[in-house]
């Protein structure tokens, strides 16, 4: 008998083959990723729209400055404090619109709401349409108790040097306040009747959150009149927003942040310095601010954030193009260049604030109790019960109580890009400023736009002005001011827009 056959060798495959074979097939995973941001950079489509250049009389800039600067020597200053009032300043600065803007005053009927509020109403030929209603408001607020000798010009002078109106509130708003009042006393003044109503509301106390535009919003919906357009203050004209894009960029804010302060505390037995606890009241508080700051809410890509991401995108160098314009591969990779900046990182998520910190009120006494308040500004799809929860995540500290200050107020809703209505500002915008961009954007702070949010869906908020840093910092700050050739761009655009919306309407 011949001994059995052995079983034939099995051939195991070699390290060195497996590796290949791993290594072929993430190198062909990475052809078809590349091959699909390739394609996607290529074809992504400009939402930028092209207009006829704007044909328009020339603004006359040293009345303009000049009305400007007269508006600022108004001292229509907001407080929390009931016992000053500014409705002397605020009856002058009415009594100033009426002599410095006649024919605006002669054709359209004006209406105080609230005390010193403003409503006018320009009715149009079809009441059809739903009215246009352009927003400013005409309170400021108070200058820093012992800044004055640190400005450039006294705040409240009214001054107009280097091409530039300086004085509290040539920002912020009364800017956008005069830029409405001289560009309907030019289109008045033409001669023509529009189709669609036009209003304006100058609410008195935006500053303090006040009732003023509440009161407007709640009249003219009581009246059936609410409007099919609302236009606030808000965002402006940035410059270098992202790197490699050098065109001006318009940002149309589509919503605006909520707002909610909690106050953190922690108690101990306080007692003399010389013999503190290991951890104290203050220090488990500052830990707690710590943890907060190191752990911020998260980011989100989505609604105004994704669209201004959108808009933008294709208007990019290639390399920037296909990482902002992929943004299902490169999602971390944006979230990390948008958080490089305090600017651009409020975009993407809710953002977290400590501004006030109190302990003991000696220094060689142990707080018995220590308190910190965090500011937070809710981004769109977030609540007040998602902040706090995080909030008690973060700390992990059951000893630290968590204390919700005041009502706060939600996030607005969210208008829509693709509307008649945010197209009307594109083109209004390619009037004023000839080869800007247009991109939608999120507002942080809040505006008196946002007694609107829920009833009118196309409400959007804008000052038509390319701010410099400088201008920028000075809005409730020191040196506050306005250029003159801003308040042109900003007389145009109003125009502008009134005009292709109002007087041409369709």
């Amino acid at each position: 008998m011949h001994p059995p056959a052995a079983p034939p060798e099995t051939t195991r495959p070699q390290p060195a083959d497996s590796m290949r074979r791993t290594l072929g097939a993430l190198v062909a995973v990475l052809l078809v990723l590349l091959a699909i941001v390739g394609v996607r950079t290529a074809t992504l489509t400009s939402r930028q729209i092209h207009v006829p250049p704007l044909r328009a009389l020339p603004v006359d800039t040293v009345a303009v400055a000049r009305h400007l600067a007269e508006a600022v020597r108004f001292r229509t200053i907001s407080t929390n404090d009931a016992s000053v009032s500014a409705t002397p300043e605020l009856d002058a600065l009415h009594r100033w619109m009426e002599l410095t803007y006649p024919k605006l005053h002669a054709a359209l009927s004006r209406e105080v709401i609230d005390r010193s509020s403003l409503l006018y109403t320009w009715n149009g030929s079809d009441p059809t349409l739903k009215p246009l209603l352009l927003m400013a408001h005409q309170d400021v607020v108070p200058v820093d108790p012992g800044t004055d000798a640190a400005w450039t010009h006294p705040p409240f002078d009214g001054t107009i040097a280097q091409g530039t109106v300086w004085g509290r509130g040539a920002f912020d708003d009364k800017s956008a306040l005069v830029g409405i009042l001289e560009a309907m006393e030019r289109v008045v003044a033409s001669g023509v009747t529009p189709k669609r109503t036009v209003m304006l509301a100058f609410g008195h106390n935006e500053e303090v959150l006040g009732s003023g535009a509440a009161a407007i919003a709640d009249t003219l919906e009581r009246r059936g009149q609410l409007p099919a357009l609302v236009l606030d203050e808000g965002a402006a004209v940035a410059q270098h927003l992202f790197p490699g894009l050098d065109q001006p960029v318009a940002l149309i804010g589509v919503a605006e942040k909520g707002y909610q302060t909690f106050e953190l505390a922690a108690v101990s037995g306080g007692g003399h310095s010389s013999m503190p606890p290991r951890h104290s009241s203050v220090g488990r508080i500052a830990r707690a601010i710590v943890a907060l700051e190191d752990h911020p809410m998260p980011a989100h890509r989505n609604g105004a954030s994704r669209d201004l991401l959108e808009y933008l995108a294709p208007e990019m160098p290639v390399a920037s193009r296909a990482v902002f314009g992929n943004l299902w591969l490169f999602a971390p990779l944006v979230e990390r260049i948008l958080a490089g900046k305090n600017t651009t990182d409020a975009l993407q998520r809710t953002t977290t604030a400590p501004t006030m910190v109190q302990g003991s009120a000696k220094d060689n006494v142990l707080a018995a109790r220590a308190t910190a308040r965090v500011n937070f500004r809710l981004a769109p799809g977030e609540t007040a019960d998602d902040v706090e929860r995080h909030i008690r995540a973060v700390v992990a500290d059951d000893s630290i109580t968590v204390t919700r200050v005041g009502t706060g107020r939600a996030p607005s809703a969210v208008s829509r890009t693709d509307s008649p209505e945010f197209r009307v500002l594109q083109e209004a915008v390619a009037g004023a400023y000839p080869g800007a961009l247009v991109a939608p954007f999120m507002v942080m702070a809040g505006t008196d736009a946002r007694n609107f949010s829920g009833r009118v869906a196309a409400v959007f908020r804008f000052v038509p002005v390319s701010l410099t840093a400088a201008e920028i910092a000075g809005a409730h700050g020191t040196d506050e001011r306005m250029s003159v050739a801003n308040m042109a761009h900003a007389v145009t655009f109003y125009e502008a827009l009134v005009r292709r919306y109002a007087v041409e309407a369709k």
